[in-house]
């Protein structure tokens, strides 16, 4: 379990995924404070690399311990695109506008992708990733959830997140996948949380 006197912290701009990451931890007993920032990028193809160096960036004015998360969805038909690159795209032409240069597409194989990572001053990141494969839909549909949720339809669904309870994608999606991970190495009282002092021993 965490120690009282060093509180978790997550790094976000985005207080969706805040509350996301909040309620997939809530389960373990696991509680994080916002840190209400945005996260300073590089430029990548890949984004364990943006995470990771987003916490090490992050960590020159905070002691941690600290969680920085990077997510993207990568459509098959537009190589990779958005990727790396999401937010942006999402703020700049949207969900209409990916649906668009989609339109003359047949394959609409996407998999969502997300990397937390984890660390404090002095210490390396600990890296831990979660996908989640599915489709784009041939519309928006749904209300439900934030960002691309509402044309991402996940293999074993006939629903985008968008329409879907948030039981349903805190148990299933990308972020939870990754979170998770992240739960169950945090809470096993591993050697390298142990050393930290970010837990303390069973």
């Amino acid at each position: 379990m965490p120690s009282d006197d060093k509180p978790l912290w997550l790094l976000t701009g985005n207080s969706n995924k805040f509350r996301e990451a909040s309620s997939i931890l809530a389960p373990f007993g696991i509680t994080i404070r916002h840190l209400k920032r945005s996260k300073v990028e590089v430029q990548d193809p890949r984004l364990e690399n943006i995470a990771r160096f987003g916490l090490k960036t992050a960590l020159e004015n905070h002691q941690g311990p600290l969680l920085v998360e990077d997510s993207g969805i990568f459509i098959k038909a537009l190589s990779g695109f958005p990727g790396p690159y999401s937010s942006f795209v999402y703020e700049t032409i949207g969900l209409r506008g990916i649906l668009d240069m989609l339109r003359r597409h047949s394959d609409r194989r996407a998999y969502f992708q997300c990397t937390v990572a984890f660390g404090s001053s002095g210490l390396d990141a600990h890296l831990f990733t979660g996908k989640v494969a599915g489709k784009i839909s041939r519309r928006v549909v749904g209300i439900k959830g934030f960002g691309y949720d509402p044309i991402f339809i996940p293999d074993g669904s006939t629903k985008t997140f968008g329409q879907t309870s948030s039981t349903f994608k805190n148990s299933h999606s990308h972020r939870a996948k990754a979170f998770q991970k992240f739960a169950k190495w945090y809470s096993s009282g591993s050697t390298y949380a142990l050393k930290s002092g970010w837990v303390r021993e069973p």
